[in-house]
């Protein structure tokens, strides 16, 4: 974890306390436990796990740190990334992770209950029915998501969940500049403008990353999202 530390200090001027660097590693232990039983993450190797998972979630604060966190929704949020290392590092904002995968979501239950993590909302449920509920329809300062879908797609699942002054954030490998583009007209019906496309170098890893910020500046209209499975069937 020393190198760990030492990366995020690096990348983001911030140094890791005792308690911080204890609670990751807990989280990486179980999660290699359970991925012995269940598929959890295809990174099995404890390096790897640190660099893209718990340093690649960090990365975000990169873009969010400078603005409002009160409320982040982290969606298809898998075994936890990035919502939960960002809440271990910020312990003040109030998560809500939502996986729609059973034993993903048991999982981040599991972890969030094990490192004691306050302020934090699992829910098994899908992007498209969180967005129409008026308990998450356009509440939250932050809607982040890692490789869960194209850029317009992504939009419709992540907009509709932004407050007014918000943002929504996309992590993105090489093809983010195209689809950021592809997507402007989603982006722009949905109530989005895009503000920043900030590329992401991490040690030891050649694959281009970016993290792709899409500010709230208009109401997203009231049939959006669309009912699930649309979006993906369907891209505005």
């Amino acid at each position: 974890m020393r190198e760990l530390a030492q990366s995020v200090n690096s990348l983001l001027g911030i140094r890791l306390t005792s308690a911080q660097i204890e609670a990751l590693s807990i989280y990486e232990q179980q999660l290699l436990d359970w991925n012995e039983r269940v598929n959890l993450t295809a990174i099995r190797d404890p390096k790897k796990i640190r660099i893209k998972h718990f340093l690649d979630s960090f990365s975000c604060l990169l873009v969010m740190r400078a603005t409002p966190m009160e409320r982040v929704i982290d969606v298809g949020s898998g075994a936890g990334f990035p919502g939960i290392p960002l809440k271990i590092i910020c312990p003040s904002m109030q998560l809500t992770l939502a996986e729609s995968v059973g034993k993903k979501a048991d999982f981040c239950r599991y972890i969030v209950q094990k490192l004691c993590l306050n302020g934090v909302e699992v829910i098994q449920e899908r992007a498209e029915t969180l967005g129409q509920l008026p308990s998450h329809r356009e509440q939250y300062n932050w809607a982040v998501a890692r490789a869960v879908a194209e850029m317009s797609v992504l939009a419709e699942y992540l907009l509709p969940l932004v407050c007014m002054g918000g943002a929504m954030l996309a992590m993105k490998g090489e093809s983010a500049p195209i689809e950021t583009q592809a997507a402007e007209n989603a982006v722009r019906l949905l109530g989005g403008r895009v503000s920043r496309l900030l590329p992401v170098t991490l040690p030891g890893v050649v694959d281009e990353r970016f993290l792709v910020v899409v500010n709230k500046v208009a109401a997203t209209p009231k049939q959006y999202p669309r009912r699930a499975g649309m979006p993906t069937k369907k891209p505005l």
